[in-house]
């Protein structure tokens, strides 16, 4: 899925609900090294009786590991040492080897909707230490969210950023020209 939709939030659920061990790989700046390094940790932990889970290994980024680097996983995923969960922006039918691709479950996550971002922007509003306790108008929203692209993260910054521009004894307002 594109950027901010809730690929890596989605493995952290899918990890504390079915209470698995969590290892998080970034292909941007892992090896074949750091790889193996993680697998003989996942096999001590499913190993271990106190294991409720086989542990999850999260990899973001996966299309940019190179073939030899996806070679190095294909072991402890058929063995069921670890449950891979690779995350691309990229079509994995084209980055990622296809023995891998072969034991995978592919789910194609898509950019935020409006309602989505509504949801996102009232949570944040209500929830945000900082921004709770400001006092905010919501004048528009319709720049807020073009801007935001359908990318929470994005969507985040935006209001991080209006929320620094603005004094602190002064209302916050989101509203289009603002947000411009």
């Amino acid at each position: 899925g594109p950027p901010g939709v809730g690929k890596t939030t989605l493995a952290k659920i899918i990890a504390q609900t079915t209470e698995a061990s969590f290892f998080t790989l970034s292909a941007v700046t892992s090896g074949v090294k750091e790889v193996r390094e993680v697998i003989e940790r996942c096999k001590a932990e499913s190993r271990s009786m106190f294991a409720k889970a086989r542990p999850i290994l999260f990899i973001d980024e996966i299309h940019r590991f190179s073939k030899s680097q996806q070679d190095s996983l294909l072991g402890a995923v058929e063995q069921g040492i670890v449950t891979l969960i690779g995350a691309t922006t990229e079509n994995p039918s084209f980055e990622v080897i296809r023995p891998l691709l072969s034991r995978s479950q592919v789910y194609t996550l898509k950019s935020l909707e409006t309602e989505d971002l509504e949801t996102l922007l009232k949570r944040a509003l209500e929830k945000d230490p900082i921004l709770s306790a400001r006092d905010v108008e919501v004048k528009e929203k319709s720049a807020l969210f073009r801007f935001s692209g359908g990318d929470a993260r994005k969507l985040l910054n935006i209001l991080d950023l209006l929320e620094q521009s603005t004094p602190a004894n002064e209302p916050l307002i989101i509203a289009d020209e603002t947000v411009t």
